[in-house]
């Protein structure tokens, strides 16, 4: 049993460690766009990493933040924007917009399933674990595009974002209650959500849009 929790463990740290890494490219790429200096590309890129994980934890009650209790995780993000940076300065980045989409996309669909999971092994109600997941894997992308002076995506794209994150839920909750085991259940809402991301970028899938006037 030791063994089975111990594995739950260490693929839902594997996986936000991955999602954080995710959206600090994202971070990266956006600030870039907006020619920023390197402060303000460190900035961003750890704002869209560690935003919606810490919104989370703010939420439930967890202590210490992830980024408080895994150090190196926080200067191997801060490593990670500067090298991008870098790596990307010495390139012609012809579509940036496109570039962000990719792993703007993974970390949704890691970290929604990372703070769905929390949530729901605290024992708090499927609907509101679900919540718990949108909210983690949308906000950092919240303040990054805030940051880079921008209305956040998740508000004026009209190509599903947050929906996606919730039909990943939906399939973790559903999993969960046929008691498939946890990291199967992990794996199953994160390609939910990502694949359902890059098909709606893919095919350019909108949702119709409300007018006042």
């Amino acid at each position: 049993m030791s063994n089975i929790q111990n594995l739950g463990f260490h693929t839902l740290t594997a996986l936000e460690m991955l999602g954080t890494g995710a959206f600090a490219v994202s971070g990266v790429i956006s600030a870039m766009r907006k020619n920023m200096d390197v402060v303000g590309i460190v900035v961003c890129g750890f704002l869209a990493a560690f935003g919606g994980g810490t919104l989370r934890d703010v939420l439930i009650d967890r202590r210490p933040f992830f980024w408080v209790d895994h150090q190196l995780v926080l200067m191997g993000v801060l490593l990670l924007c500067v090298a991008c940076a870098s790596f990307f300065q010495q390139r012609d980045l012809e579509s940036r917009e496109k570039l962000l989409q990719v792993p703007d996309a993974i970390g949704l669909g890691l970290f929604c399933a990372t703070g769905l999971h929390l949530s729901w092994t605290m024992g708090q109600p499927p609907g509101v674990a679900i919540m718990m997941g949108v909210i983690t894997g949308t906000f950092g992308g919240v303040l990054r595009d805030m940051v880079c002076n921008e209305i956040p995506s998740l508000f004026r794209d009209h190509r599903p974002y947050a929906i996606c994150a919730v039909a990943g839920g939906l399939v973790y909750a559903l999993l969960r209650w046929l008691d498939a085991p946890p990291a199967l259940a992990l794996g199953a809402c994160a390609l939910m959500t990502t694949g359902t991301r890059l098909l709606v970028l893919w095919r350019n899938i909108t949702l119709p849009a409300i007018r006042t006037q």
